[in-house]
């Protein structure tokens, strides 16, 4: 993970070196954290079912840099300028989150005495990720007029991409613990690999990188002129099927991991001028 952070480190300082840099231009610059419980999607788990989107949870916790375009309002020319200054900002965010991952659902059911059955109950990860990225945020309302304290709330829907460094890990207490072993894990799976095991494994312990599509919706709720409130709740969908260690082969493995985190934070406006 030294050299998940030296990536981490650079994209960061450029980011807060651009931002600087636009600062000349008027930008309002705002900063902020987050904290709140993930709830991670992935082939762990029976697909829709209550136990595993409630058990597979973990936490995150992220930094916030926003770039509030109001202030640039008397160098816009236009009707669509004045527009996009009025309700969008730009988000920049470094997180973290991380869940550890276990089988949940009928496939599990102390009802179920087979071999297969405790290979899934014995069978379990963790996925770690720092993300790093922009979304472009739209609000409604006039945010010149929130910041004005006109209202007390700001709804936002956001639309963006990021680059997510993870790091998972794959367990086993069934047999001899050897991750390594097929046997260890629900036959199935390995029934479904092709051409073997060695060769096309549907496990991933390690560490590796992809792109991600992320969306949010939230609010903000104004506490003093110069301090926020933010409610959000973010989709995170993974271009990589691993990211949880996991990508079995069965036609149930429709779609790549994904996660949903619910976040609560303060944000503070550096500048207003």
């Amino acid at each position: 993970m030294i050299l998940n952070f030296k990536y981490l480190s650079l994209i960061l300082c450029f980011i807060i070196g651009m931002n600087k840099g636009f600062s000349q231009f008027n930008f309002t610059n705002e900063i902020g954290a987050v904290v709140g419980p993930v709830a991670f999607h992935s082939d762990f788990g029976e697909r829709k079912d209550s136990e595993t989107n409630m058990g597979n949870t973990g936490f995150g916790i992220g930094i916030l840099h926003y770039m509030n375009f109001t202030y640039l309002r008397t160098y816009s020319y236009g009707w669509f300028p004045n527009f996009f200054n009025q309700h969008f900002k730009v988000r920049n965010e470094l997180s973290y989150n991380k869940t550890n991952l276990n089988n949940f659902g009928k496939w599990v059911d102390p009802s179920r005495t087979g071999e297969n059955a405790e290979r899934l109950r014995q069978h379990s990860g963790s996925s770690q990720n720092f993300n790093i990225g922009s979304q472009l945020e739209y609000y409604p309302l006039s945010i010149r007029a929130f910041e004005a304290m006109d209202f007390p709330l700001a709804p936002y829907i956001g639309l963006g991409i990021q680059y997510t460094f993870y790091t998972t890990t794959v367990e086993t207490g069934y047999g001899n613990g050897n991750i390594n072993d097929s046997d260890n894990f629900y036959q199935p799976w390995v029934n479904a690999t092709n051409p073997n095991f060695n060769e096309d494994s549907f496990l991933f312990d390690g560490n590796s990188s992809t792109f991600t599509l992320i969306g949010s919706i939230g609010t903000r709720y104004k506490l003093t002129k110069l301090s926020d409130l933010v409610f959000d709740m973010k989709f995170e969908y993974f271009f990589d099927d691993f990211v949880d260690g996991l990508n079995h082969n069965l036609p149930s493995n429709k779609t790549n991991d994904w996660l949903v985190w619910f976040n609560v934070g303060y944000i503070h406006y550096l500048d207003n001028n």
